[in-house]
């Protein structure tokens, strides 16, 4: 008999964290959230269905905001700043214990960096942050030798 294809061998990882966006508190969206070793995907919708996943190791900060409204009802809404160019912030909306899925998330990403080998200075210099042109905010000395896109080689 015929193997079967390549995709069949494939073993998808079981999520270290999932959630589901919150209405009111309540799991009642089509917007699912999850993290596996080595990256965050979200999938949204019922009818269309759009997928987005991070690579861990490109998340560069987190931000954690809770208004209000989503202190009353338990949640919060986090935002990833990541070095990938599709989606530089992505936003992680009204999930329950948004503290300690903050902490999570930096620890995951953190040891993703660790296990690949790379620095911080790395993926901000492949992301683009340090640029020629803020000569003039910040001094021609500092930027002269900027490797704005992470070959190795000054720009």
């Amino acid at each position: 008999m015929a193997k079967q294809p390549f995709l069949d061998e494939i073993r998808e990882e079981q999520p270290l964290w999932h959630d589901r966006k919150r209405i009111l508190g309540m799991p009642l969206s089509f917007t699912v959230y999850e993290a596996d070793q080595d990256r965050f995907t979200t999938r949204k919708g019922f009818f269309r269905t759009e997928t987005n996943e991070i690579l861990l190791y490109r998340i560069l900060d987190l931000k954690l905001v809770r208004t209000l409204w989503q202190k009353i009802f338990g949640v919060g809404t986090i935002t990833l700043y990541s070095a990938d160019q599709s989606s530089e912030t992505f936003e992680i909306k009204n999930i329950r214990r948004p503290e300690e899925v903050r902490k999570f998330l930096s620890r995951i990403a953190e040891s993703a960096r660790t296990q690949k080998g790379i620095t911080g200075r790395e993926i901000y210099g492949a992301a683009g942050l340090i640029r020629p042109d803020d000569d003039a905010q910040a001094g021609a000395a500092d930027h002269a030798f900027a490797d704005a896109n992470g070959d190795g080689i000054p720009d």
